[in-house]
């Protein structure tokens, strides 16, 4: 039953990406107040998804949180995502950038739904995951991961549109009036990232002590861990040249782009590239 939800959820994500490319042509404000209703609708079936799955696991007889492996680790990551876009949208009251975080929350769904059928299945957690830490770690490590995302196309936007109202025709400016301000765009790119470091700050603690429990060692050097840590270096980089040193526009989108990089291979690059305690993630 939860697969059908989610499987629900995947296109109406596929569905929603379709209709903010319409809004981005069109730009009525009552047709981006229906997106933004059925994205709402949309999440709400999504959450249901999920806790119709963490409750499956509790009728196997597991129960465990549904974050455990790749096909979870993606229906998961979408959702914290869409949670953080609908933030965006009711706190800047702007629908632009759903252009963008909209087709990355799809892909992560309809990645999820193509992945091997052993992955879809709900099945006991090894003894070393056996922790209520599990949890605190994945939960946090993916609300940084989702608030990365969400400054990423913060920064690719301000680029484009940095780029835009630099032509002196107003009428050659594609986007212009469209997304967000400059400062506005600044604004989300910066405090994205620094709730996504938070959050990543808190992973990687919660991940150390899950660590200590689960093998009797607080760090490993594990491929996932190293590159964990090498994010929060960039993006330590990124608000270190915020503050001290008060960089903002197109050097701070540029340093948000590079951090995002480091996010990609963090989750999934180092899954398929290289081996670790972390493999089965």
């Amino acid at each position: 039953m939860s697969s059908t939800l989610l499987g629900i959820t995947t296109i109406g994500y596929l569905l929603c990406m379709t209709l903010y490319f319409g809004y981005l042509f069109f730009r009525n404000e009552k047709f981006g107040r229906i997106i933004t209703g059925l994205v709402i609708v949309v999440a709400l079936v999504h959450t249901a998804g999920l806790g119709l799955r963490w409750w499956e696991s509790y009728d196997l007889g597991h129960g465990r949180i549904p974050l455990t492996n790749l096909y979870e680790a993606l229906i998961g990551l979408g959702w914290t995502t869409v949670l953080l876009h609908l933030y965006i949208e009711l706190r800047y009251k702007t629908r632009a950038l759903g252009v963008l975080l909209l087709p990355i929350i799809s892909i992560s769904m309809a990645y999820a739904s193509l992945s091997p059928r052993v992955e879809n299945t709900i099945e006991p957690l090894i003894p070393a995951l056996q922790s209520n830490w599990l949890s605190y770690h994945v939960i946090t490590c993916f609300l940084g991961y989702s608030a990365f995302a969400v400054s990423f196309c913060a920064a690719v936007v301000y680029l484009f549109k940095a780029r835009d109202i630099t032509k002196s025709d107003p009428s050659a400016r594609a986007i212009d009036g469209v997304f967000p301000s400059l400062a506005r765009l600044d604004e989300i790119m910066y405090r994205m990232a620094a709730i996504g470091f938070l959050m990543l700050s808190l992973g990687i603690i919660t991940g150390a002590v899950w660590a200590n429990y689960a093998w009797g060692s607080y760090w490993s050097w594990d491929p996932k861990e190293t590159w964990s840590l090498i994010t929060w270096f960039v993006y330590a980089a990124v608000l270190h040249a915020r503050i001290t040193r008060g960089w903002r526009g197109k050097r701070m989108a540029v340093l948000a782009i590079i951090g995002f990089a480091s996010v990609l291979f963090t989750f999934l690059g180092v899954n398929y590239l290289l081996s670790g305690l972390h493999s089965y993630a």
